[in-house]
């Protein structure tokens, strides 16, 4: 049985001290937590609101309803952050999840809203968020496709494909006219210092609440140097209230198809990223529960954002590691950090804030993230054992997950849709690591289900 910790402070004895930062169901102290809640929406912010801003730009919509779009983003992925962490029901894994617009249906969903209409977008992302609650409803009676061999696989591939990801934020940003500007190294380097630093030499809030310093350390070096675009904050309205229905919905059978297809392959990811949160950050298996509710809040949250003219809505991968990094697991920091989503939702001045911060500052603190997941993963396959067998499996998913959209010519005459979930990188690694677990001999039919 472990001991609480203890702690000592001038003129007092040590008196034990439970660290509840590190237990899920525990909440911590307000003025531990609300900088810890902060951190998280810090780290995918800029994730969920390029989503909308990058299909608006593909369908010419005007500056006035991208603005809209954008604040339903936010208020969206804070009410499907709070019922993710929180529960509601059967929904909800419970876990330290942060939720926000996936980018994966961006390459599906173009088309759509540019021939057939913002509408009939939503209306696709409507029904893929039924099937993905479809599959979470019914996940426990196939958790044994997902033993620690293709999990720990997930997890690993999940961190090493937003590896890139994390170094276009260092340059500047995707397109950036700056990229790679020198201005945007220093940045990035900065905030990447001063994370490491109070991450491993800090103690108590200073070490949890290393990446939070690190991106206000950058935040005012950007602002010094002005770098910091406030144009935003200055043109946002102070109150804004999302209404449902304001663009509609619309059902075209063309539209439905590909997303549904794509929104129960992009489970997987779901999966992962719910894996890689109790692996990382609790050093154990997800429960049949766990994943079941995770997945099913994805869906349902998916289905919400439609409603409330937003696109479909999944865990945010760089949560994953932040949890990985600062050892922080308690689920009521992460609903905090919904709560603060849901305030930029109707806040467009507070959004208008948190989106000034310079993709290189945030790059800086992702780049770590990032490279904590595939972290968690290792240590998932430490494991199992590294018979002839796993090591097939590990090695053909992370060379179809990496190798397959570095060679997009392989697949160029294929199916727009399927070149999109070939592009992913993590869909066809995933779906390695399962049929090969499945079809070579030597499979575990002994498998715990937790829950």
């Amino acid at each position: 049985m472990s001991t609480p910790e203890t702690t000592e402070t001038a003129g007092e004895a040590a008196t034990p001290r439970v660290r509840s930062t590190h237990d899920v169901n525990a909440m911590p102290p307000l003025h531990r937590a609300i900088p810890l809640g902060l951190q998280h929406v810090l780290a995918m912010f800029v994730g969920n609101v390029t989503v909308p801003i990058i299909i608006a730009g593909a369908a010419d919509l005007p500056e006035d309803q991208t603005a809209f779009m954008i604040q339903a983003a936010m208020f969206v992925a804070g009410i499907a952050t709070l019922v993710q962490s929180l529960g509601l029901g059967p929904i909800g894994a419970r876990l330290p999840i942060v939720m926000g617009t996936s980018f994966g249906f961006v390459p599906v969903l173009i088309p759509i809203a540019v021939g057939m209409g913002l509408p009939a977008a939503l209306g696709a992302a409507l029904c893929g968020g039924i099937a993905m609650a479809l599959v979470g409803l019914f996940l426990p009676w196939f958790r044994f496709l997902f033993p620690p061999v293709v999990t720990g696989t997930f997890v690993i591939m999940l961190g090493t494909l937003l590896m890139p990801v994390g170094f276009a934020y260092v340059g500047g940003g995707f397109g950036a006219e700056d990229f790679g500007a020198l201005h945007n190294l220093l940045l990035a380097a900065l905030v990447l210092l001063v994370t490491l630093g109070l991450h491993q030499f800090g103690r108590g809030i200073w070490s949890e609440a290393a990446p939070l310093i690190g991106l206000v350390a950058g935040y005012a070096a950007a602002t010094a140097f002005g770098l910091v675009d406030v144009g935003p904050i200055a043109s946002a309205d102070w109150v804004s209230l999302p209404m449902p229905l304001t663009i509609g919905l619309e059902f075209h059978l063309a539209a439905i198809l590909p997303v549904v297809l794509l929104a129960v392959v992009t489970c997987a990811e779901s999966i992962g990223d719910i894996v890689g949160t109790t692996a990382g950050g609790l050093d154990r298996e997800p429960t049949a529960r766990e994943l079941s509710g995770g997945v099913m809040a994805d869906g349902l949250a998916s289905v919400f954002a439609a409603v409330f003219n937003a696109f479909p809505q999944i865990s945010f991968s760089q949560n994953v590691g932040m949890v990985a990094l600062t050892g922080v697991v308690s689920r009521f920091v992460v609903a905090i950090g919904g709560g603060f989503l849901v305030l930029a939702g109707l806040l467009p001045k507070l959004g208008g804030l948190i989106s000034s911060i310079p993709n290189a500052v945030l790059g800086g603190a992702v780049l770590i993230m990032f490279g904590m997941i595939a972290s968690a993963g290792i240590k998932m396959l430490s494991h199992i054992d590294f018979n002839r067998r796993n090591m097939v499996i590990i090695g053909v998913s992370l060379s179809a997950a990496i190798g397959l959209p570095a060679q997009e010519g392989l697949y160029a005459g294929l199916a727009d849709n399927v070149q999109a979930i070939i592009e992913s990188g993590l869909i066809p690694g995933a779906l390695c690591a399962i049929v090969l677990n499945l079809v070579l001999p030597g499979r575990d039919r002994v498998f715990r289900n937790d829950v």
